[in-house]
């Protein structure tokens, strides 16, 4: 998957590794930037990279529910009514621009993602194992966008926010693409579905410690402003900690990453190592902390600095 991935997408490794973990862990990864970050490309990429089918949404504001999860139509030859299933029936979906569908439509999307089905028609309709949704969203045109709320923020596994290749970066995108590199096939094989599905059950079998869970369970805590050691003024700053689920997001990252580093046991950096994508869309700042400027990663470096890691 690796050598598939970097033959097609120069640098984003941390893209990378956000999405090989999410898909190891079983969920779904949300991406900030602005446009042109090679993101349909890399989603793109990771399905192709584990012989998976990939469809494209673009969200716009006249987009519908059954646009994404599919309808009934007449068949007139058969005389029946016959079902479509949407672009969501598929092992790597992009939603591109997520916040510029309506209320309605992110709705039905993420309720196909937490629950893995769609119904149409009153029939359900399982989607494909291994599943997993790529969400993009640009920060800088906000015009006719529709945010997407801190519960529906919080069913995604990770939010990524991708900035600028380095030059040596942007330098070897052009020479690849002039000598015609680009567009040309990797030299391994991707690996199979099944492969996947046996990987995410390995995933779910990487041990973790007790005391390591204790561990997670004191960082959670301390974004509610409580935990071992409270950080004074923290309410100041920080509406709303994070939720269960991000303790669990945290757990399950762990393993994939300890997975991916070819361990059966999950030690502490593994837990640190995606804090901010796991944490940053959980932990909602206060109106005077935007206005001083706060970044969330700093509010996120404090939590991690003040619990003892065992």
């Amino acid at each position: 998957m690796t050598t598939i991935y970097q033959h097609t997408v120069v640098g984003q490794e941390g893209l990378r590794r956000a999405l090989t973990a999410s898909l190891l862990a079983g969920g779904h990864v949300l991406v900030e930037s602005v446009p042109g970050l090679a993101k349909t490309t890399a989603a793109q990429t990771l399905a192709s990279a584990v012989s998976g089918t990939f469809h494209r949404i673009q969200c716009t504001p006249d987009l519908m529910p059954n646009d994404i999860v599919g309808s009934q139509i007449w068949n007139q030859e058969r005389g029946e009514m016959v079902t479509q299933l949407g672009p969501v029936h598929a092992n790597m979906v992009l939603l591109d621009e997520i916040n510029r569908s309506s209320a309605k439509t992110q709705s039905a999307m993420l309720e196909a993602m937490q629950e893995r089905q769609t119904t149409i028609g009153g029939v359900n309709h399982k989607l494909p194992s291994p599943f997993m949704v790529m969400a993009t969203q640009n920060p800088i045109e906000e015009e006719g966008t529709y945010v997407l709320p801190e519960a529906q923020m919080d069913r995604f596994l990770l939010k990524e926010v991708i900035t600028y290749p380095t030059p040596v970066e942007e330098l070897e995108v052009l020479t690849r693409i002039d000598s015609g590199q680009m567009s040309s096939q990797a030299s391994v094989a991707p690996i199979t579905l099944d492969d996947v599905r046996t990987l995410q059950e390995a995933r779910r079998r990487v041990f973790v410690h007790d005391t390591l869970k204790a561990y997670i369970v004191d960082i959670v805590n301390t974004t509610r402003g409580a935990g071992p050691n409270p950080l004074p003024g923290w309410n100041k700053h920080v509406r709303v900690g994070a939720s269960p689920r991000g303790g669990i997001a945290l757990m399950q990252i762990a393993q994939a990453i300890a997975l991916m580093a070819g361990r059966n046991h999950v030690m502490p950096d593994d837990i640190k190592e995606m804090r901010y994508g796991i944490l940053r869309h959980r932990i909602i700042r206060t109106f005077d902390a935007l206005a001083d400027n706060v970044s969330i990663e700093g509010l996120i470096d404090a939590v991690f600095n003040a619990v003892p890691v065992p």
